[in-house]
């Protein structure tokens, strides 16, 4: 791998206690770089938790961009460390993610994650947390938003408009189906938010949500009926 997963720990640790501090010197090393033309293997990353049990389940699924077949699936499932604090998520869904990219074969090219990147108060979200964690190019893919305003984008897959927070662009509102709820796209490391939209539309081709991430998801939920039985919860 072409990071130390074991150093998780330094990026992530178990006590939210100076969380705040963490995110904003973190923040300063995300880097807004072009993205290649056309990543070969993209990854989508996703989580699912079951509350009973304390459990989460994470998968990362890895996609051939010539073909859009599957090519590798990580998985991991472990205790929930971390309690839910909003604005914080990143803390308590990213080792997970890491120890998931940990079992793959090699690296994706490109990483899309289920939650936010530059879209955040602090701009440091999971997509910029795990990037930075880790290296690998990120984007940050969600289905709400957690700041900021924007106009509504146009009802054609591809409008799109731009997410603003306190007078700063931090993502961009983007339609990815005619007529369905748009998604909020923001850059999460080594990537720039024109690259971010393009890699989303591309991969979004059937369904709302990116194929990658679409896929992940589907996969944790599947480790959680599995594993966790009907009383599983998807957090």
């Amino acid at each position: 791998m072409s990071f130390d997963s074991r150093a998780a720990g330094r990026f992530f640790p178990a006590s939210l206690a100076s969380a705040v501090d963490l995110q904003r010197r973190l923040a300063g090393r995300v880097r807004q770089t072009a993205l290649p033309a056309s990543p070969r293997r993209v990854a989508g990353a996703d989580l699912s938790y079951d509350r009973a049990r304390g459990r989460l389940y994470a998968a990362v699924v890895v996609l051939e961009r010539s073909s859009g077949e599957v090519v590798e699936i990580a998985r991991h499932e472990g205790p929930v460390r971390v309690p839910y604090v909003p604005g914080f998520l990143s803390f308590r869904e990213g080792p997970a993610i890491l120890a998931a990219l940990d079992q793959l074969s090699r690296l994706p090219d490109l990483l899309l994650c289920d939650g936010q990147g530059l879209a955040h108060p602090r701009r440091f979200g999971l997509a910029c947390h795990v990037g930075v964690a880790t290296g690998l190019p990120t984007v940050g893919v969600a289905k709400s938003r957690l700041c900021g305003t924007h106009r509504d984008p146009g009802r054609r897959r591809g409008c799109r408009t731009r997410l603003v927070d306190r007078g700063e662009v931090v993502g961009a509102v983007l339609r990815t189906r005619t007529g369905v709820r748009p998604l909020y796209v923001s850059v999460g490391h080594r990537v720039r938010l024109e690259d971010a939209c393009r890699e989303v539309l591309f991969w979004a081709r059937r369904f709302r949500s990116p194929e990658p991430v679409r896929l992940a998801d589907r996969e944790v939920a599947v480790m959680r009926r599995i594993v966790a039985g009907p009383t599983g919860q998807t957090g």
